[in-house]
């Protein structure tokens, strides 16, 4: 089943492991040159942690007819980062969008409540002209040994849409080196999901750290909303991009996996 009508329900254990929030805007160039002090103000209080880093752009190739590609260096972006003071909320701005992030996400209503004033703040100074792309991003990631949930294979837990041949009856998951899903959905007139499923083991980059073994499900949903949307209508667009997550989400997971989760 690829969308459900189950009810919404919170888990106590729920497998979101990344939540982010992206508005892409039309340029404006002087984010890029000028530090976003009235910005920092109006923020401060809920993100007082800050953090000025440039980031590289890939050069622009230029194809011209009988002669080699041009290849152009182009500037570095500026990012700026401002940060909750427990490390669990970070804010990026830049001259071409401005994101939410969190690790610790528990529910869709505190995620907006942190949106909703550096949203309001960059509105009301930078008078974007609209917003060229709405996204909302969930990277939920399933562990069975977290869930108590060992002795399950993934094709009792995950719809069939995601596992698809580990629902064959001779189907031994250990025999699997990759069973990646990829889809890339229209969920009406303006929204999209781009969705990557499938079992895997999560590396850790840090130098000399351990590497956690245990074969993990990852969930990845990124939903956007194109076209040009006016700012007035840029929560509204959230709220229907959350819905259809919901959707989505619910029509993912099995029951036993939903009982293994803990609704609330």
């Amino acid at each position: 089943m690829l969308f459900s009508a189950h009810p919404r329900v919170q888990y106590r254990k729920a497998p979101a492991h990344e939540v982010i929030c992206q508005l892409r805007f039309p340029t404006i160039l002087s984010i890029n040159t000028v530090e976003p002090a009235d910005f920092q103000e109006a923020i401060r209080a809920e993100f007082p942690k800050y953090a000025r880093r440039q980031d590289t752009t890939p050069p622009k190739i230029t194809l011209v007819n009988g002669s080699a590609p041009k290849v152009e260096q182009q500037p570095p972006v500026i990012n700026y980062h401002f940060l909750s003071a427990d490390n669990q909320w970070k804010l990026n701005l830049t001259k071409d969008f401005i994101a939410l992030s969190t690790l610790h996400y528990t529910g869709w209503e505190e995620f907006a409540r942190h949106l909703d004033k550096p949203l309001a703040a960059f509105i009301k100074l930078y008078k974007p002209a609209y917003f060229q792309r709405v996204g909302l991003r969930y990277v939920n990631i399933f562990s069975r040994s977290s869930l108590g949930i060992e002795d399950a294979k993934w094709a009792e837990l995950i719809s069939p849409a995601y596992v698809g041949p580990l629902c064959q009856p001779d189907a031994m998951e250990e025999n699997f080196l990759n069973c990646a899903s990829d889809l890339l959905l229209q969920l009406d007139s303006s929204c999209r999901a781009k969705i990557h499923a499938g079992p895997g083991r999560l590396k850790n980059t840090a130098q000399g750290a351990p590497q956690d073994p245990e074969v993990k499900f990852i969930f990845d949903m990124d939903l956007s909303m194109g076209g040009d949307v006016p700012c007035t209508l840029s929560a509204a667009g959230l709220e229907t991009l959350h819905g259809h997550a919901t959707r989505i989400f619910e029509g993912a997971v099995t029951d036993r996996l939903r009982t293994a989760m803990g609704p609330v």
